[in-house]
């Protein structure tokens, strides 16, 4: 089985690396810019907004999306 994160550098002289976290949706590459998706929506950014800045994950609340629009709905999309 493979780490769900590689480390691909580290600073000798702080606690800074970067590396790849490893998802069953694909890589993401750290640091990240991590957008919050509220009700599966980023509020203030396009998605031109959201490609520009690199962002290659966003954070949603599950529970959200579970009252609007319904898991009735999800289920159909």
């Amino acid at each position: 089985m493979i780490s769900p994160f590689k480390i691909l550098a580290k600073d000798p002289h702080c606690k800074a690396r970067t590396g790849v976290l490893y998802t069953k949706h694909g890589a993401v590459h750290t640091p990240v810019f991590m957008p919050v998706a509220t009700q599966a929506c980023v509020k203030a950014l396009t998605d031109e907004d959201l490609k520009n800045a690199g962002a290659e994950c966003l954070l949603s609340n599950t529970y959200h999306l579970y009252l609007r629009p319904t898991t009735k709905i999800l289920k159909q999309m």
